[in-house]
């Protein structure tokens, strides 16, 4: 995991950008509290593709059935299958 201080984007940005193009996110810092991440495009683009290929797959599951679940039964369900019930 690559932590940077917030001030290395102003200071130090040509370097942060290396960083995240060779070695993934880098996660900044303000006053040692973890801020934000900084991610290239191509990673946000596959992070994203990701997430939005996962709901679609449930929008098409969800339209196929007329079963619905409260939040409170998928929870539980979910806590189950990890074991935390």
């Amino acid at each position: 995991m690559n932590i940077r201080p917030v001030s290395d984007l102003r200071n130090h940005f040509p370097d942060v950008e290396r960083e995240v193009r060779q070695s993934g996110p880098v996660f900044l810092t303000k006053n040692g509290v973890g801020t934000m991440v900084i991610m290239s495009i191509d990673q946000f683009d596959h992070l994203n593709g990701t997430v939005e290929s996962a709901l679609d797959v449930a929008d098409a599951q969800a339209a196929s059935t007329d079963l619905r679940l409260a939040h409170s039964e998928v929870f539980d369900a979910v806590r189950k299958g990890l074991g935390h019930v």
